[in-house]
């Protein structure tokens, strides 16, 4: 072996050792942000709140706060605070995760200061890999995999340092990367090794990178989503008079109002869209100096416009009189499935020029 060979398999070890620990850290962070959730539904303050809202939905927003004096918790005078917006209730945005609570906070900067360690840990991992193969580090399915668990929690400690109110996405993300990394080191792991030559272009760096970035924050788009449908079930109950379930009071009640997240999710997808037809164009243009034609109906190509026309119907859903809201956030989340189709699906049980999953 030589001691190139040697370097780069020592390189391989150490991206390998890296990405487990994460895994470790990730697992850390899941249980602080299990905590969070468990000490904020204590808090008398989103229970006070949601009882001086009365469920109703015209009623204003109201925040309420709570203070010690004296030994005896004094309510501060409510600030109303409007979100109205045509089709829209009046709901104020939960407290968060944490509830409101001193103790449910403390964990939860415990869960976010661990989440960035673990996210430095990882992409550790990315970048020792792709010396070890002196490549990017995407060649298969293990490598995206990594790759996408990466950009997924850096894009939302990004929103974290914009001030954005996303830290309620803390507890689902970890445990989807947790489940990312272990099938990607159990299932997928492919040892370093040199590309096909397809995919031996520079085209690699520009194609999946912005892949990867896609699919990572469509993702966050879809768990807000996925949520704005619970939270939305959860107002028009409360409007209607109904009496949900003390996990959902608990749990619902802590969240951004159903206008929030739907709006939240809107932007995400449409921010990202127009930087995912670029990817099928990319695509395209290496297929060209790959394979000799831009276009040829393989599977890889078929679902990524798919999975664009999904997006594309959702955006435009979103503008279309009586398909606002609910209906056009099952397409959304059609179009993610699409996307995961197109990556797992396509990728393990189809073949094509595309095949080049490593498992």
């Amino acid at each position: 072996m030589t001691l190139a060979a040697a370097t780069n398999e020592n390189l391989a070890n150490i991206s390998n050792v890296l990405v487990y620990s994460s895994m470790a850290v990730y697992t850390l962070a899941f249980l602080a942000h299990i905590a969070e959730w468990v000490f904020g539904s204590r808090s008398k303050v989103g229970r006070t709140a949601a009882a001086l809202t009365g469920g109703a939905a015209a009623a204003p927003a109201v925040q309420v706060t709570a203070k010690a004096k004296g030994g005896t918790a004094v309510l501060d005078r409510p600030k109303v605070v409007t979100r109205s917006a045509a089709g829209t209730r009046d709901v104020p945005d939960g407290p968060g995760a944490d509830g409101g609570t001193e103790q449910g906070d403390i964990y939860g900067r415990i869960a976010v200061s661990l989440t960035i360690v673990g996210f430095l840990v990882e992409a550790g991992g990315v970048v020792t890999r792709a010396m070890s193969v002196q490549r990017a580090p995407w060649g298969n399915m293990y490598e995206f995999s990594v790759t996408f668990s990466t950009v997924a929690v850096g894009a939302y400690l990004v929103l974290l340092a914009l001030k954005k109110n996303v830290r309620w996405i803390g507890l689902i993300l970890v445990t989807t990367v947790l489940l990312d990394l272990g099938v990607a080191t159990t299932w997928l792991y492919t040892d370093s090794d040199q590309l096909v030559p397809a995919l031996d272009s520079y085209w690699l760096w520009i194609h999946v990178s912005t892949a990867i970035f896609c699919g990572a924050v469509f993702y966050l788009g879809a768990v807000g989503t996925l949520l704005y449908l619970f939270r939305d079930s959860y107002e028009n109950k409360l409007a209607n008079g109904g009496k949900p379930g003390s996990f959902a009071t608990s749990v619902l009640e802590r969240l951004p109002s159903a206008a929030s997240l739907d709006k939240l999710s809107y932007r995400i997808n449409a921010a990202v869209f127009p930087l995912w037809t670029f990817t099928i164009i990319a695509g395209a243009i290496w297929a060209g100096d790959a394979w000799g034609r831009y276009w040829g109906w393989d599977p890889k190509e078929v679902w990524s416009f798919v999975t664009w026309v999904a997006y594309a119907a959702y955006l435009h859903a979103r503008a279309t009189a009586g398909w606002k809201g609910r209906k056009a956030a099952y397409l959304a989340l059609f179009a993610f499935a699409t996307w995961l189709w197109n990556y797992y699906g396509v990728n393990i049980f189809i073949t094509g020029k595309h095949s080049y999953a490593g498992v």
